[in-house]
């Protein structure tokens, strides 16, 4: 059976005069019916340009998509034309931007956001679209949806305005859902709230999910399989329970060996040295050698592909073994 979603060796540039920064640089993955990919990594890393990439947002100049392929249902949305993806997004791949202050419209009520979406891809009546837009708002939890309908963005919390984004990305009942840190700025809270209703809709609907986020305790809560992204490159790739409790490349041990455990005392928490660099100047080689303990001559000339260690667990990375050695003896010694 065909991916719901396939994309390989994306390239997305930016062309600037300080050079062309490299956002995306040949990222594959793949995304099945009714699963979650999670995509995690530091800010700047390519994950927000990988789902633009996807919607056919990259604004043209100076982002342009060089390469690769981004197959959905079998069909190539590069070689899209804009109407034939303006019915595409939205109807089949909808997405929900992070901010939902900034993403929602101010001068326009939350009923005639959702019911624009409605009307354009579901070729209803107002009316009809009225209802189906309360509906919605009925199903993401929000009391008294026929009030909120006119109601605008600035008289919702924080929360509300997320669920709202939620209720019109998936107003059309698409087949794809990308979530661009959905989360963000909600407290612990909202945050769960939000978390088990975007599960929930995901079961009802059976749709393929996208999480995009910086936050490993979500990838732990809702995703299938996860995509670590490190400077425009995806550097591991497997299931979430080898992420979590067997991981190979550097830069994920480094990630989960940032957060705190509960019970357990640390004078100073665990940090990664050094910053990402520039994506107008990634190094040659490895582009985690700057930042990586294990790096050598060879990751700082020769850039590693992904390969596959165990089914279904790639790792981008020339000192795999000795990487797991060293990290089994310090485990083994804390």
């Amino acid at each position: 059976m065909a991916k719901l979603l396939e994309v390989n060796n994306l390239r997305t540039y930016f062309h600037t005069d300080d050079g062309t920064a490299r956002s995306v640089d040949g990222v594959s993955f793949t995304v099945d019916r009714g699963e979650t990919l999670g995509i995690v990594g530091e800010s700047g890393c390519g994950k927000s340009v990988t789902a633009l990439s996807i919607m056919g947002l990259i604004p043209d100049p100076p982002g342009k998509i060089e390469g690769g392929e981004i197959l959905f249902d079998g069909k190539n949305l590069l070689e899209f034309s804009d109407d034939e993806m303006r019915h595409v997004r939205g109807n089949d791949v909808s997405m929900i931007f992070q901010e939902p202050m900034t993403s929602l419209n101010p001068v326009f009520t939350i009923g005639r956001q959702i019911d624009e979406a409605v009307i354009l891809h579901q070729k209803v009546s107002k009316q009809e679209a009225k209802q189906r837009s309360i509906d919605m708002l009925h199903l993401v939890g929000i009391p008294a949806p026929e009030q909120r309908y006119g109601e605008y963005p600035h008289q919702l919390s924080g929360g509300m305005r997320q669920r709202v984004m939620i209720a019109m990305a998936l107003s059309c009942n698409p087949k794809l859902l990308i979530a661009d840190e959905p989360t963000t700025a909600l407290d612990v809270t909202v945050q769960a709230q939000i978390l088990e209703l975007m599960t929930k809709l995901q079961d009802e609907m059976g749709m393929g999910m996208m999480m995009i986020t910086h936050d490993l305790g979500v990838i732990a809560e809702v995703c299938d399989r996860v995509a670590v992204m490190y400077a425009a490159k995806i550097v591991e790739y497997a299931d979430v329970d080898s992420i979590f409790y067997k991981p190979r490349h550097p830069y994920t041990i480094g990630l989960l060996s940032s957060i705190p455990r509960l019970g357990e005392e640390v004078e100073k928490l665990a940090t990664i040295e050094g910053t990402v660099p520039a994506p107008t100047n990634w190094p040659k080689g490895c582009h985690f050698c700057t930042r990586c303990q294990w790096a050598d001559d060879l990751c700082w000339n020769d850039e590693p592909q992904l390969v596959e260690i165990e089914t279904g667990h790639q790792v981008a990375c020339w000192h795999i073994d000795k990487v797991q050695a060293d990290t089994e003896v310090t485990e083994l010694s804390s």
